[in-house]
């Protein structure tokens, strides 16, 4: 009723207007975000080099699968959200055609709403293929993290194997060396000298479940952020794309009549909320998977203070001891020297 008025008050039809006019942004913004990160993150490598180089030497294969993953992960990222920007060109060329034969090379992710859609110049969906291609482009944006996800959680079971792997080394060093300690087999400079060279095995046991911890934890950060805005990237492409096939939705075909005045607000509504609560369960998982590394990393903290207590005791009893033997060895030498 409201068009047929419009048409015969001599107004043109703003539907038309309004659809070509639609526009997606361009994801860029996010990718420079990533980019100006990935470059700080560079420079406090650089700076941090001896130290960071130190800390690689101490395990080079398991700290080289670490970094190997980490780069894998930030290349699926960077290719995740670049592969946006085809399908923002190829929406934008659609509008601007007014036909998807005349948008060009044919999208992957919008691969439903382009089959679904058609030829056709003017656009009017029901609300039931609305509903089609808003899950179906949901569902593939979805499983595209599931990947990046993964290796997100990889990097910390890394980092933790390699902790656990260098406590291991290290409780075994210790023990070898308190077994080969025998006082009554040479003086006392002896014995300094083997227990010296024996605890360069533990030290070096310590140094790789440090570094396999720091690089594994550190990984896991820089992929999380570069992740954390991918999703943001996609979650504007799928709002923005939302609000137009809202605004072309028709609900006289499948819905009630008391809810045609307002045919996008209902669902935009719904949609909102849904994407509001979907955000809500990621910030809280994300704020438990913190939390719950957090803890893992306090508690290995406090069992690394409990190692180095009892290392400290074992050294100082075997200081006291090797004391008691060489004190009567020496007043025996006196005795002797006086006869």
């Amino acid at each position: 009723m409201a068009d047929s008025e419009l048409l015969d008050l001599g107004v043109e039809k703003p539907v038309t207007t309004r659809q070509f006019s639609y526009k997606l942004s361009s994801p860029t913004p996010f990718l420079w975000t990533m980019v100006l990160f990935l470059i700080l993150v560079g420079f406090l490598a650089a700076i941090l080099y001896r130290q960071a180089h130190t800390a690689f030497m101490t395990n080079p294969g398991l700290n080289g699968f670490i970094l190997g993953v980490l780069a894998i992960g930030i290349i699926l990222v960077f290719t995740q959200t670049m592969s946006l920007r085809s399908e923002v060109r190829w929406f934008n060329a659609f509008r601007a055609a007014g036909s998807v034969e005349k948008a060009g090379r044919a999208p992957k992710l919008l691969a439903p709403m382009s089959t679904l859609i058609g030829k056709g110049g003017e656009v009017r969906l029901s609300g039931v293929t609305q509903r089609t291609i808003l899950d179906s482009i949901g569902t593939r944006l979805d499983e595209s993290r599931d990947t990046s996800r993964y290796l997100v959680g990889l990097l910390v079971f890394l980092g933790l194997l390699g902790t656990f792997w260098g406590l291991i080394g290290t409780i075994g060093a210790i023990s070898n060396v308190i077994q080969s300690l025998d006082p009554s087999a040479g003086d006392s400079n002896d014995i300094l000298g083997s227990l010296k060279a024996g605890l360069t095995a533990p030290l070096a046991g310590m140094g790789t479940a440090f570094s396999s911890s720091l690089l594994g934890l550190s990984g896991s950060l820089i992929l999380g952020f570069l992740d954390l805005q991918a999703g943001r990237a996609q979650n504007r492409f799928y709002t923005q794309l939302e609000n137009w096939l809202s605004s072309v939705t028709d609900t006289t075909v499948d819905g009630p009549r008391e809810f045609k005045a307002e045919p996008g607000a209902m669902v935009s509504t719904e949609r909102s909320l849904a994407a509001m609560t979907s955000l809500a369960e990621g910030i809280q998982g994300l704020v438990k998977n913190m939390r719950s590394e957090q803890q893992m990393l306090r508690d290995w903290i406090e069992a690394q203070q409990e190692e180095s207590k009892s290392l400290r005791r074992t050294l100082d009893r075997l200081s006291t001891r090797i004391d008691s033997e060489t004190k009567p060895s020496g007043r025996t030498r006196h005795d002797n020297g006086s006869e």
